[in-house]
């Protein structure tokens, strides 16, 4: 698996969606209906949120993923072209192009139902080089096997994002150098000590408005929160992933990467819908600069 293409910083392999999000003042019981407030449709997909969030960052980002011959899928790549994300390796198939269903409550709570469509016919025949490489768990295992492989082999840094959580198997986790679960991920995926003894290097542990730990073989490390008033924390995991993304690719250790991805989460909270939210390095820096 080549490719001539010219480097990039970050890779990733994802999802791309159409997110249509609804507002509510509580998010409804099973069985309940309650009215809604708003109505948007957003660019969304946990790859796409994660490709934007690290173009905004100021690093070349290339997309590995699949939309449909429909105009959800002309508007996703309209976004892609937006951020300068290069979509050659985004391929138009033969399925509704993904879809999810978003209610947002005035507590910023959200509950997701994620349609994958195209995204079930991910593959990864070109790997284009990069620095650092990006997936998460919304396209099939077979696509981020393939691509980590190749990463690997070229030298890149691999992170794996294990959202929606599912069974992974050895062989895909001993291919990530950092996977990225939220408190609820990592225990489902059989705990800190069990991912540490496969992956390559860290686990990052995210909890939310309480911040981050990285764990790694030699001990822990806290990545303190940035305190904001939050609006809608839909994309606000994505937005942590593909910020550490973005500065592990331009030379940042990880204690530094992960104190800027935490304050750009936290700026991303403040704006409603995924990719809307999704800041720019001059606020970023400009909240720590601040001190949050």
């Amino acid at each position: 698996m080549t490719s001539t293409d010219r480097p990039v910083d970050v890779c990733v392999v994802g999802s791309a969606n159409l997110d249509l999000v609804a507002t509510v003042d509580r998010l409804p019981a099973p069985g309940e209906t309650v009215p809604g407030s708003s109505y948007h449709e957003y660019a969304g997909g946990k790859g796409l949120n994660q490709a934007v969030a690290a173009a905004r960052a100021g690093v070349r980002v290339a997309m590995i993923g699949a939309v449909g011959r429909d105009a959800a899928g002309v508007a996703l790549r309209e976004v892609m072209a937006t951020d300068a994300i290069d979509d050659r390796h985004v391929a138009t198939v033969d399925a509704p192009t993904g879809r999810a269903l978003i209610g947002v409550s005035a507590a910023a709570e959200n509950l997701i139902i994620v349609v994958a469509g195209a995204n079930d016919l991910v593959t990864v025949d070109v790997a284009p080089p990069a620095a650092v490489y990006l997936s998460q768990l919304e396209v099939p295992l077979d696509a981020i096997r393939a691509a980590f492989t190749a990463a690997r082999a070229a030298g890149a840094v691999t992170v794996l994002n294990p959202a929606p959580v599912k069974e992974l198997p050895d062989d895909v986790l001993s291919l990530c150098d950092i996977v990225v679960p939220n408190e609820h991920e990592v225990e489902l995926l059989g705990g800190v000590e069990r991912l540490l003894a496969i992956v390559g290097r860290a686990v990052v542990v995210t909890h939310g408005a309480e911040g981050a730990v990285l764990h790694e073989r030699t001990g822990t490390w806290v990545v303190a929160p940035v305190v904001v008033q939050p609006v809608d924390t839909t994309g606000a995991g994505d937005c942590f992933c593909g910020n550490l993304c973005a500065r592990l690719s331009l030379g940042d250790d990880l204690p530094t990467a992960l104190a800027y991805a935490s304050a750009a989460a936290a700026l991303s909270t403040t704006v409603s819908g995924a990719v809307p939210s999704m800041p720019r390095r001059d606020d970023v820096i400009g909240l720590q600069t601040a001190g949050g």
